[in-house]
C-alpha cells in the first residue's frame, strides 16, 4: 500500500477527476456531502471553505494503491475500512469528505477527496504530512496482511511522472555503479559519465561528512531518500567490504610503491615484490572523500547493522501480536491481541508502549498460528525480522 498527495487544484477539478465515467468511478464512502454530481459536491466542499477564507490550499487529495496480488481480498467494504483508518490516523477528521475506486488501471486504488476546513472551521494540519503517510502506509499494510513490495526493482518506471521517474533512474544506477565501484572515486566518475553529479553534505562549517547528494535531470535526491542502503554512510561501508579493500590493496601495490622506516632506522622497500614494515598502517580507499579521513583521527567504528533497518515482529506480554517500526524502537504497533491471554480490553488496537516491565520476544510462524494470523507475507527476511527457530 503507498499513497500519493496531491495538492493544487481547486475542488471542482479534483472532484471531476476523481468521479469521472471514463475511469468507471465508485464512491464507497463519504462524509457531509449530497453525493449527486460535480457541481453539488464542488459546492458543497467550497461553502465550508468559507468558514476559514486565510487559508490558500484547502482541497485534500490523496490516492492509496495497492498490489495487484491482493486484488481478490480487497472488496470495496475493506477498502473504505482501510482508508477511514488512514485518515484517522492521518489526523484527518470531523471534515467532508468522500472516497472513490477506480477500476482504470491493473492494480487496486482508491482516491480521497476531503476538505481541509473541517466542520469548525479549523485547519487539518499537513506538517510533515507525506513522512506521516509513508510510515502509516507501512504500519496499515502490516496490520491488513497485504502485499508488501520486495523493493523498487519491479516498479514500472515507463509509467512514472518527474521527479519520481528520475529518483528511480538513479535507484538503478547506483545499485549498478556502486557494486562496480571500488572506491569512491571510481563510483563518482562512474555516475559523472551517466549525468549524474554528486555532492557531499558538511557538518556545519567542519570538514566532516554526514549527507550525500545525487543531481540527475535537474532534481536532486538525498541519498537515503533515493533508498536507505544509498545514505552516506552504507555507501561509504559498502565501498570498504573486504571485496573491494582487497582490490583497492592489489591496485594500490601494483601501481604506487612507497617507502617506510623501520623504528629502528632501516628502509624496506614496499612495492610489487610484497615486502611490507612491521605492523603496517591500514591502507586508505584512494580518491574522496577518503582523503580527508585519511586526516582524521582514528575513531571506533560503529558497526552497521543491517537488522536496525528492519520490521521486527514481536509477542508482547504474550498477549499480544505486533511488529515494532526501526524509528519507534519503544512502540509495539498491535496487530491482534487476546484478552483471554491477559490483554487489557480496548475499543481500538492502539500501540503498546514498552515499559521496564514489559516482556517483548520475536515472534516465528507458530505465534502467528497461535494468534490466528497468517504468517504469509511476513517471512520475507529483507523487510522482517522474526524468529527463525519455530
Amino acid at each position: 500500500m503507498i499513497a500519493k498527495i496531491v495538492k493544487g487544484s481547486g475542488f471542482r477539478e479534483v472532484t471531476g477527476y476523481i468521479i469521472d465515467s471514463k475511469k468507471n468511478a465508485r464512491i464507497i464512502a463519504h462524509a457531509g456531502l449530497f453525493i449527486e454530481d460535480v457541481d453539488t459536491i464542488t459546492k458543497a466542499f467550497e461553502a465550508q471553505v468559507g468558514m476559514n477564507p486565510k487559508v490558500s490550499k484547502p482541497v485534500g487529495h490523496i490516492a492509496l494503491g495497492f498490489s495487484k496480488e491482493d486484488e481478490s481480498r480487497l472488496t470495496s467494504r475493506i477498502m473504505a475500512e482501510i482508508a477511514l483508518e488512514y485518515m484517522e490516523r492521518m489526523g484527518i477528521r470531523n471534515t467532508q469528505f468522500f472516497i472513490a475506486r477506480h477500476f482504470d488501471k491493473e492494480h487496486p486504488h482508491i482516491h480521497i477527496a476531503y476538505n481541509r476546513i473541517d466542520n469548525d472551521g479549523r485547519t487539518i494540519s499537513d506538517k510533515n504530512e507525506r513522512l506521516r503517510s509513508a510510515r502509516i502506509c507501512k504500519e496499515l499494510t502490516l496490520k491488513y496482511g497485504l502485499h508488501m513490495a520486495k523493493g523498487k526493482d519491479h516498479v514500472k518506471t515507463e509509467r512514472l511522472r518527474e521527479p519520481d521517474k528520475t529518483k528511480y533512474e538513479l535507484y538503478s544506477l547506483l545499485k549498478t555503479e556502486v557494486r562496480k565501484a571500488r572506491n569512491w572515486k571510481e563510483l563518482i566518475t562512474g555516475l559523472n559519465e551517466k549525468g549524474v553529479d554528486v555532492r557531499f553534505k558538511y557538518k556545519g562549517n567542519s570538514d566532516e561528512i554526514q549527507g550525500i547528494v545525487f543531481i540527475m535531470n535537474g532534481y536532486s535526491f538525498s541519498g537515503s531518500k533515493i533508498d536507505r542502503q544509498f545514505s552516506y554512510s552504507k555507501i561509504n561501508a559498502a565501498l570498504k567490504t573486504p571485496s573491494h579493500l582487497e582490490t583497492q590493496r592489489q591496485v594500490a601495490v601494483q601501481s604506487e610503491p612507497t617507502w617506510q622506516q623501520e623504528s629502528h632506522g632501516s628502509e624496506l622497500y614496499s612495492g610489487p615484490l610484497g615486502l611490507f614494515t612491521p605492523n603496517p598502517q591500514p591502507e586508505q580507499p584512494e580518491g574522496y572523500p577518503d582523503d580527508y579521513l585519511r586526516k582524521k583521527k582514528k575513531k571506533k567504528q560503529r558497526k552497521i547493522d543491517s537488522d536496525m533497518d528492519k520490521i521486527k515482529l514481536v509477542v508482547y506480554n504474550e498477549y499480544a501480536l505486533g511488529y515494532i517500526m526501526p524509528e519507534q524502537p519503544d512502540k509495539v504497533c498491535t496487530l491482534v491481541d487476546r484478552i483471554t491471554l491477559g490483554a487489557p480490553f480496548r475499543t481500538m488496537n492502539e500501540p503498546y508502549f514498552i515499559g521496564k516491565r514489559d516482556t517483548v520476544r520475536l515472534a516465528g510462524r507458530k505465534d502467528f498460528d497461535t494468534f490466528r494470523v497468517v504468517f504469509d507475507g511476513y517471512d520475507n527476511p529483507q523487510e522482517y525480522e522474526f524468529d527463525t527457530a519455530q
